[in-house]
């Protein structure tokens, strides 16, 4: 018999909680074969068998929270697929063959078990009158499942012989009896429930998934530990909308990928952090890590909850690269495909709110990391233009979140202003970014 473990995972995560059991007791698997899709903190991982057999027990149930060395089933490497099934059907047979024999002899002897029926000694035990009972074996077997006493049925057969029929019978009048004297207790404890509940009108209790938990916990943490301070400003983004217009037919045709707006703010971004090498670093006890790479964390929503892959060395990708990199890891998101590393080691994070119509937010900080940008909706609004003409402007809001601890007011304001400046004029937008 072979144990199952929970692997080691990642460094980071050491638990993680069943959503899905991918085989079932009997089943037939080879070694490597997926047996359980495991939810972590980070991404849901497949657990493999590692060894070729039957699964012969499963030990923990969806739902159930396990940690990394955990037994969570086991596997009989010499059983084959099916084998309890097979035996049990082969023993039902069997007692079917010898039900027969077992009758012509019960038939011969029932003449004297009805007189030991008719004087049952006070003192024998509830063991015997079972023995003392006339049953087939297949009703035997019935009321040993049932857990039923064999003495307490009224057979219908002339003879007095219980049948299978007959224990089904008696299973069904003791549960019909103990519905009813259960269902006036059942009311009571309800009525005490709702006696004692925080709430006058309905409400639905949901556990909350372990993905959700940890981005609580660390939504919290954030704001916590980190100084977290938010500016803002407004882009015109009327340039780099007749920009993307013009290009977007020939640039999808030739690189097979839609030209979107988070690829002028990427590039945006990597050009603003070259300036401002303190929003692309992070506090480890009391060092400041500069880092001399361009990994952009790019929010992504999903049914579980937000997660935060990463389009790498974003300094070193052309517009179609970035295009192609957020859309991979987009829809790896979405498709429940996402490995560890798509969202480990990421130095600055964008989220677009404007995609689902936010107009204005203060976007929390993406720990470790100490400044995230959030991108909001496109909205006409009146605009003074040098000449003192107003005219309707496509305008976005944007917000820089910052640890205050390394990043000063003064960086981040110019910062984001920086950016404001290469989304107005995409010219510069290509040289610096």
């Amino acid at each position: 018999m072979k144990e199952i473990k929970v692997p080691e995972l990642a460094e980071s995560i050491t638990e993680g909680t069943i959503a899905e059991w991918l085989v079932k007791k009997g089943d037939q698997v080879e070694k490597g074969d997926p047996i359980l899709e495991l939810e972590t903190d980070k991404v849901n991982v497949e657990v493999n068998a590692d060894a070729s057999g039957v699964i012969s027990e499963l030990l923990k149930e969806e739902g159930d929270d396990v940690e990394v060395g955990d037994v969570i089933a086991k596997v009989d490497e010499n059983g084959e697929a099916g084998s309890s099934d097979d035996s049990s059907d082969q023993e039902d047979t069997e007692e079917q063959k010898e039900e027969p024999k077992q009758e012509e002899k019960e038939e011969k002897e029932s003449p004297k078990q009805e007189e030991k029926q008719e004087k049952p000694s006070q003192d024998s035990s509830s063991s015997n009158q079972q023995k003392d009972v006339i049953a087939t074996p297949a009703a035997r077997k019935r009321a040993r499942e049932l857990g039923i006493d064999l003495s307490e049925i009224s057979a219908r057969d002339p003879l007095g012989r219980i049948r299978p029929e007959d224990v089904d019978a008696a299973a069904s009048g003791e549960s019909k009896k103990e519905e009813k004297k259960e269902a006036p207790k059942k009311e009571k404890k309800q009525d005490k429930s709702s006696e004692k509940t925080e709430f006058d009108k309905p409400v639905e209790r949901v556990k909350m998934s372990r993905r959700r938990q940890t981005i609580a916990k660390r939504l919290v943490e954030v704001q916590q530990e980190a100084a977290m301070l938010t500016t803002f400003n407004e882009v015109d983004m009327t340039n780099v909308m007749n920009l993307r217009k013009e290009r977007k037919e020939t640039f999808q045709d030739k690189h097979d990928v839609k030209l979107g707006f988070m690829s002028f703010f990427t590039k945006a971004v990597v050009g603003a952090l070259k300036e401002f090498p303190l929003l692309n670093a992070e506090i480890q006890g009391n060092e400041i890590v500069q880092k001399k790479f361009y990994d952009i964390g790019m929010a992504v929503s999903t049914d579980e909850g937000l997660v935060v892959p990463v389009v790498r060395d974003a300094d070193r990708l052309s517009f179609a690269g970035i295009e192609k990199g957020i859309m991979d890891v987009a829809t790896k998101a979405r498709n429940k495909e996402l490995q560890l590393e798509d969202l480990q080691g990421g130095s600055f994070t964008i989220t677009n709110g404007g995609i689902f119509g936010s107009m204005l937010s203060t976007p929390i900080l993406n720990s470790p990391q100490v400044g995230i940008l959030g991108l909001h909706n496109i909205e006409k609004r009146p605009k003074v233009m040098p000449d003192d003409t107003i005219q309707a402007r496509p305008m976005m809001y944007i917000a820089l979140s910052y640890d205050h601890r390394i990043v000063d007011g003064k960086e981040a304001v110019q910062f984001l202003r920086r950016i404001k400046e290469m989304i107005e004029d995409p010219y510069d937008l290509l040289l610096e970014g």
